[in-house]
């Protein structure tokens, strides 16, 4: 079986297939059986994830089309997600408010992240999240936050406060709201939901927050955070 370091056929595969920023379905299932076959798998996935989210920042600094990148992305997310073995599906957890089951879901995950953490929402002003998020930093994982360019403004807001201390953050330039609400730990979890990070949805508001641990949502939306990144940078 065809090792990644010394023949990485996949990269070619990725780089090939955006050529013309479209992923047929014949290259999709042509790069999945690639994948399939590299050894390590997941260190090979890894580095395809990578390698892509690279390639598509060039693209839209070329001026590609924000959902033209992001349609590509998604299929490439479908072939890795295809190349792993099939595992029994992990059950989401789901919490409500008012009351802190949602904080205390978001402020476990960002706890027990280890590697990364990619927050993209509407607005951050819970000191409580705040806090934990810069706890994170501070154990120097990476923090990536996306925010709305208005609320960032707003008082209580913490995004100010990220930045003085260093985290990558990015924001929206138009006049529609980037109105997200979710995060990704480790490329792992995927927690999403209603629920806005603000003291009041804890405290007043009938909100949501799901714990998704299922690979193929979790890609998904790590490849619209990528593809956001790219066109906000």
């Amino acid at each position: 079986m065809p090792d990644f370091i010394q023949a990485p056929d996949a990269i070619a595969a990725v780089e090939a297939c955006l050529a013309d920023a479209v992923l047929t379905d014949a290259e999709r299932r042509e790069l999945t059986a690639t994948l399939r076959e590299a050894r390590p798998l997941e260190e090979t996935l890894r580095r395809v994830r990578n390698r892509a989210f690279e390639i598509a920042r060039a693209h839209m600094a070329q001026g590609y089309v924000g959902l033209q990148v992001v349609t590509w992305l998604e299929g490439l997310m479908r072939a890795i997600d295809g190349a792993r073995p099939v595992t029994a599906a992990t059950p989401g957890l789901a919490h409500f408010s008012p009351g802190d089951a949602c904080l205390q879901a978001i402020n476990q995950q960002l706890r027990s992240a280890r590697h990364s953490i990619d927050i993209c929402v509407f607005t951050i002003s819970d000191d409580r999240i705040a806090s934990e998020i810069l706890a994170a930093h501070q154990r120097k994982l990476a923090v990536r936050v996306i925010t709305d360019n208005e609320k960032e403004l707003d008082p209580g807001s913490d995004i100010a406060r990220f930045r003085a201390e260093g985290i990558a953050v990015r924001v929206d330039r138009s006049s529609a709201h980037m109105h997200h609400k979710f995060a990704l730990f480790d490329g792992q979890v995927l927690i999403n939901g209603s629920y806005n990070w603000t003291r009041s949805a804890a405290q007043w508001n009938e909100e949501n927050l799901i714990v998704h641990r299922e690979p193929a949502l979790v890609q998904q939306f790590y490849a619209v955070f990528g593809a956001l990144w790219a066109q906000l940078g």
